[in-house]
């Protein structure tokens, strides 16, 4: 019988959460941002606290994860904590759409970028297959999920080679911008502008051009709704931990790997955001017909990053930005891809998946897993459907990370004689700071965000029939087999 071996040490679990985590969001959401808050300050103060709230989740996982090194990690962690019940109804809303969709919306950027490179990759071109049109953009992100499922079902090697390939590409690209920037820091005159008023605030909504002032209660408001760019930018830290079995000397790489993965990401899109405000006018003007001028509130596209390039390069930096985003959505559904398949093996070992899925072939990966995962991520590309997926999954995956630091409380108490090679920094109050911030920010969606939010309950609260359907034909086939 095959048997998964340890084979990745502490660069690969670097390379896998740094590398997960950045895809195409870095260069596209300040946009959305500076919309919402109007504030170069207070834009990068929801850098800062994302990166904060998402280092604090990372240490207080740290302890689960060195505690539990096993394949499937959250939902190892939510199962001893809570049960089956609530570990599934978590690998139900990975597999409906926190991995799956996410897999999807990067696969269509990746297609998105690569069609900037090779215009006949369109949304307009396709086939008509009877009342289905499959446009040759979605076919080419269909294609490189599949592409990258083949190469993991070859073993966990090649994977982990093409994860430090590109994710050492794009952190190397975004410090070469941001070192691009910091050479103008002295002749431009836009980073003194943009920081000239550190109070003001302004929320602006496109669709009725108009302008409407913050302050006080508001300008959290507006932040909280702003935090989703950022958060989403930095999610899918937590995936490494489904790779638990497969690091070696888990007790000391995984919380190491998690702390300086997610630190080193964090301080990049800091720092990548300071640049665009070297480059650019962060307010900008509607009216402009340059990059420069559109500033980064009405940056085409949102493409921030294409417009700070093109005071370098000129019109040039369209397919340099383009190349780079093809290169970061291949990387992070690379990590993406390696990690899933293994939270759906642990689920079908527990008898809480499909039992295919937690087959291992002759190259020791659960190659059923993966191929599973592919089929609901390509039918997601089809459907168009996978962006409002999205919307949904950040709330969810919130809920879900408030609910496994709670988890971490638990088991302190249910476990207390449980070995802990490694103790969450600053428990209590680190974990329990991420609780009441991630909460806050959850109610903040709810009260001003309330279909994207209920929505993502809905998905969730969907699960529990479902488990019990699930246990029930489960215990039928048990029967049977007796």
């Amino acid at each position: 019988m095959s048997k998964i071996e340890p084979r990745l040490n502490l660069m690969d679990v670097v390379m896998l959460v740094s590398g997960s985590m950045i895809g195409s969001g870095i260069f596209i959401v300040s946009k959305d941002m500076m919309l919402a808050l109007g504030s170069p300050f207070w834009v990068l103060m929801c850098w800062l606290l994302s990166g904060v709230i998402t280092l604090f989740a990372a240490l207080s996982y740290g302890e689960l994860a060195a505690m539990m090194p096993e394949a499937g990690g959250q939902f190892v962690f939510l199962k001893r904590a809570f049960g089956d019940l609530t570990a599934f109804v978590y690998g139900w809303t990975v597999f409906l759409v926190i991995q799956t969709g996410v897999i999807a919306a990067v696969a269509v950027a990746f297609a998105k970028y690569l069609g900037v490179l090779f215009p006949s990759i369109s949304e307009e071109n396709g086939i008509h297959i009877g009342s289905l049109f499959i446009s040759i953009s979605q076919f080419v992100a269909i294609l490189s999920i599949i592409t990258l499922t083949a190469i993991h079902t070859k073993g966990i090697k090649n994977g982990t080679l093409i994860q430090r390939i590109f994710t050492i590409s794009k952190l190397l690209a975004l410090f070469v911008l941001i070192v691009l920037a910091f050479t103008k820091l002295s002749s431009e005159n836009y980073f003194s502008q943009n920081f000239s008023d550190l109070t003001s605030a302004v929320n602006y909504n496109e669709q009725t051009n108009v302008s409407t002032p913050l302050n006080g209660l508001s300008i959290f408001v507006f932040l909280g709704t702003a935090l989703i760019g950022a958060l989403f930018s930095s999610d899918a830290w937590n995936n490494v931990t489904f790779l638990s079995a497969e690091i070696k000397n888990p007790q000391r790489n995984l919380p190491l790997g998690l702390s300086l993965g997610v630190f080193i990401v964090t301080v990049l899109y800091i720092l990548a955001n300071i640049a665009y405000f070297i480059l650019l006018p962060a307010m900008g003007d509607a009216t402009a017909n340059s990059p420069e001028g559109l500033g980064i509130r009405f940056a085409d596209h949102g493409r921030v990053a294409t417009a700070a390039l093109n005071t370098f390069f000129g019109n040039t930096s369209i397919f340099i930005m383009a190349i780079l985003i093809v290169i970061s959505t291949f990387g992070c559904n690379n990590g993406l891809i390696l990690a899933g398949s293994r939270l759906f093996q642990s689920m079908a070992n527990n008898k809480l998946f499909f039992k295919q899925a937690a087959q291992l072939n002759k190259y020791n990966v659960p190659s059923k897993s993966l191929w599973i995962q592919c089929l609901w991520a390509s039918l997601l590309c089809l459907t168009g459907s996978y962006g409002q997926l999205l919307a949904y999954a950040t709330f969810s995956s919130l809920i879900f990370y408030i609910v496994t630091i709670i988890a971490l409380f638990v088991l302190r108490k249910k476990e207390p004689d449980t070995p802990r090679p490694y103790k969450a920094w600053g428990y209590p109050i680190i974990p329990m700071l991420y609780i009441i911030i991630t909460s806050l920010i959850c109610l903040d969606l709810l009260i001003f965000d309330p279909k994207n939010s209920i929505l993502g309950v809905v998905i969730i609260l969907l699960g529990i029939p479902v488990y019990f359907l699930f246990s029930k034909k489960q215990n039928a086939a048990s029967e049977f087999s007796k």
